[in-house]
C-alpha cells in the first residue's frame, strides 16, 4: 500500500472546466497527501481535436505545478472506459482511488473529508463508497455525514476491495429486476427511473458506467457514506457534457453552495454503519419533486435489456 493516495481527474474538450477543477483541487486542504493522475481521453472526431488541445494545455500548466502525472490517450475510449480503466489502475496499486471529473468543482475541506472517511471505513466491508456529493435537500448539521444505501459519481472514493464488483455485464439484472419488488428497491423506492436506465445502458442506448456501479453496489447491499452538504458543485448543466439539459436546481453557483459547507474538525461520523432511514426519505423526497416527467416507454425492461442480449431471455 503506498502512503499517497491517488486522486484521478478525468478531461476531455472543455478548457475553462479543466481550470476550475484544477484550481479548485489545488487548494483544497490535504491535497499534499494525495497524488494527482490526470487521464485525457482521445478525440471522437477531428472536429473536436481544439477542444481537446486547448484542455490538455491547461492540464500541462497546473501538472507540473502540482506534480500531476498526465496520461494523454490517442484514442477515444470514451467516459465510462476511461474512468473504469483508470479507477481499475489506481485501485490495483494504490488500494484505493479518490475521482473527480473536468466539471466538477470540490470545496476546500473536499479532500480532508474523503482521506478521513476513507482511512476509517477501509476495513467496512459493506461500505462501497464515500461520495461527496449530496443533492439539495436540508439535512440536520450533525452529524457531517450518514450512510445512505445509493451511490452518485460527482466527486467519490472507493477501494480496491469494493471496485472489483463492479460488472460491465451487470450480472443477474434481467432475472433480478424482472422482480417488481427488486425494482421498486433500486429505483430508490419509485423516486427515481435508475432501472429504466439500466435498461437503456444493456441495450447500447447510453454509456453511462456509474448505472453499473450502481447496480454491483445494489446487489451487495452496500452503503455508501454521504456529506449532508454537498462538497462539490456540478458544472456540467451547461450544454458542454453528458449532464446538459437537467433541472436547473443542480447549477447553482458555487459560492451558494459552499458557502455553509464547513464541516466538524475532526468530522462527526454516524455513530454506526447502517442506512439512516430519515436521510434517505428527505433525498427520496427530492427526487420526487425535481425529477423530469417520466417519457413513454416503448419496451418493459425485460424485453429492452433482452434485445441487447438475446432471444434466449425472452423464451425464459
Amino acid at each position: 500500500m503506498n502512503t499517497k493516495t491517488p486522486i484521478a481527474l478525468f478531461t476531455y474538450n472543455r478548457p475553462e472546466h479543466t481550470r476550475l477543477a484544477l484550481a479548485a483541487l489545488a487548494r483544497t486542504e490535504r491535497f499534499d497527501e494525495c497524488r494527482l493522475y490526470i487521464y485525457c481521453d482521445g478525440p471522437k472526431s477531428p472536429e473536436q481535436a481544439t477542444g481537446i488541445e486547448a484542455s490538455r494545455r491547461v492540464v500541462r500548466e497546473w501538472a507540473s505545478q502540482l506534480e500531476a502525472e498526465v496520461t494523454e490517450r490517442v484514442e477515444n475510449l470514451g467516459l465510462a472506459r476511461s474512468i473504469v480503466a483508470g479507477v481499475t489502475e489506481l485501485c490495483e496499486h494504490y488500494g484505493r482511488a479518490i475521482v473527480i471529473e473536468d466539471d466538477l468543482i470540490v470545496s476546500p475541506d473536499f479532500v480532508s473529508y474523503m482521506l478521513q472517511a476513507l482511512d476509517r471505513y477501509q476495513d467496512a466491508p459493506n461500505v462501497y463508497q464515500i461520495s461527496g456529493y449530496m443533492f439539495p435537500a436540508k439535512h440536520p448539521v450533525q452529524p457531517d455525514a450518514f450512510f445512505l444505501p445509493m451511490s452518485t459519481t460527482w466527486g467519490w472514493a472507493s477501494w480496491a476491495r469494493a471496485w472489483r464488483f463492479f460488472d460491465w455485464k451487470a450480472a443477474e439484472a434481467v432475472e433480478q429486476l424482472a422482480d417488481p419488488q427488486i425494482k421498486y428497491r433500486f429505483d430508490l423506492d419509485g423516486s427515481y427511473p435508475y432501472s429504466a436506465m439500466l435498461a437503456e445502458r444493456l441495450a447500447g442506448e447510453n454509456q453511462s458506467w456509474g448505472i453499473l456501479w450502481w447496480w454491483a453496489m445494489f446487489k451487495a447491499q452496500g452503503l455508501v457514506l454521504h456529506p449532508r452538504q454537498s462538497l462539490v458543485w456540478v458544472g456540467g448543466f451547461d450544454n458542454t457534457g453528458t449532464h446538459a439539459g437537467a433541472s436547473p436546481i443542480y447549477n447553482q453557483p458555487p459560492r451558494e453552495v459552499f458557502q455553509h459547507n464547513r464541516l466538524s474538525s475532526p468530522l462527526a461520523f454516524p455513530p454506526r454503519i447502517a442506512a439512516d432511514e430519515d436521510a434517505f426519505d428527505r433525498v427520496k423526497a427530492f427526487f420526487r419533486a425535481w425529477r423530469p416527467a417520466p417519457q413513454p416507454q416503448k419496451e418493459s425492461l425485460l424485453k429492452a435489456i433482452a434485445r441487447r442480449v438475446g432471444s434466449r431471455i425472452l423464451e425464459k
